[in-house]
């Protein structure tokens, strides 16, 4: 692994791991405020939303100016809503704080073009599943760490992750270099959007990634709540159980990405992994004690931890080494939306129904997407 993909993945390291601190605390700090489990979805939302709007006009500028500047923009809007949010009071100030870093969000899929300007196709999955390790380990270390500083309340995880953050800032600052690969683009983000959607090679592809993400951030975004209810834990073990989850995902974006890829093919890997992730969903939903839910996420885990990859390698090698930033900052749009549909699905249909909608309606929908990528491709064409 060159220089540029250890300073990425340091780099996205250290963002990440500040955003797992948040993540699982975030319902027990809304619901502190008066929030209703509606409303924290509308809270993780919110940032999706903007992200959605943020994403392709980053990753246009990241075309036209370079990924560099852009991804540091990004991190330091993240450093500043970590920082609001450490100090909201109201749940008008924790919406303001996560606008905020919606509307700066374009670290990710900045990252990702990156990496497609510094390596080739052969290499490209695995780089990714280097990404993919970053949100593992982010989870491993985010949550835990943030389960044991809530212990001093919940705003001394969020200042922790903003020193994170700019730690990430300053890992960028000093290690990245510049790709020097730009064209002129920037003002034409939104109108790509249509055209990048027509396209018959990115359209399926695009719409299983809007798929997988709305499913995931169903998950996601109803885990505190969803063991808080059924098993009575608090945001302390909710965040542990959310490490244990990503040491699992770490695990298999490092060791078993790189050979399941390499026998089976990046498309029939992100069909089996959506089923297998499915499937642990679903034995999940349907757990009524700790040790069986436990279970159940390893499957999950992964088959996540497989077919994420996979579906950003395919995606990536559509595109042309000047339209990555584009074509990244349109999946990352879509992927967005994803997660403003499956919070507020999610959240929603557990305050109305109960935990195991959520998590079970999220399983149902991620086994079909996965059955119909692993149909035949003369099947699906027609």
């Amino acid at each position: 692994m060159g220089r540029p993909l250890v300073a990425i993945f340091l780099t996205v390291l250290a963002n990440l791991i500040g955003f797992g601190i948040v993540i699982p605390l975030l319902p027990f700090y809304a619901q502190g405020m008066g929030a209703s489990p509606l409303q924290v979805g509308l809270l993780f939302a919110s940032y999706s939303a903007c992200q959605m709007v943020a994403a392709p006009v980053l990753g246009a500028w990241s075309d036209r100016w370079g990924r560099r500047p852009v991804l540091l923009l990004s991190l330091l809007g993240t450093a500043v809503s970590f920082a609001m949010l450490a100090l909201a009071r109201d749940l008008a100030t924790l919406f303001a704080a996560r606008v905020v870093d919606g509307l700066s969000g374009g670290n990710i899929s900045t990252a990702r073009a990156y990496i497609a300007d510094v390596t080739d196709e052969g290499e490209r999955a695995r780089a990714f599943g280097l990404v993919g390790a970053a949100f593992g380990a982010g989870f491993v270390m985010g949550p835990a760490l943030g389960g044991a500083l809530s212990r001093f309340g919940y705003a001394a995880p969020a200042w922790a992750a903003a020193g994170l953050t700019c730690v990430a800032i300053a890992v960028a600052w000093r290690y990245l270099p510049e790709t020097s690969r730009r064209t002129r683009a920037g003002a034409s983000a939104w109108r790509d959007l249509p055209r990048v959607l027509h396209r018959p090679d990115l359209r399926g592809l695009l719409g299983v990634d809007f798929a997988y993400w709305a499913t995931a951030a169903v998950y996601q975004t109803t885990f505190a709540l969803f063991v808080s209810r059924r098993f009575g834990l608090d945001a302390s073990h909710a965040g542990y159980l959310l490490s244990l989850w990503g040491a699992l995902g770490v695990v298999v974006q490092l060791g078993l990405v790189g050979p399941v890829v390499r026998r089976w093919g990046e498309r029939r890997t992100l069909g089996g992994g959506l089923v297998l992730a499915g499937l642990g969903f679903a034995g999940a939903a349907a757990s009524h004690s700790l040790l069986g839910f436990l279970l159940s996420t390893v499957p999950a885990a992964v088959g996540a931890g497989v077919s994420n990859p996979a579906l950003v390698a395919l995606i990536s090698r559509t595109a042309d080494a000047s339209d990555q930033g584009r074509v990244q900052g349109v999946a990352s749009t879509l992927e967005s939306l994803g997660r403003v549909v499956g919070p507020v699905w999610g959240n929603g249909s557990l305050g109305l129904f109960g935990e195991g909608a959520a998590f079970g309606s999220a399983a149902a929908a991620m086994v079909l997407v996965g059955l119909v990528v692993l149909r035949p491709r003369g099947t699906a064409r027609r």
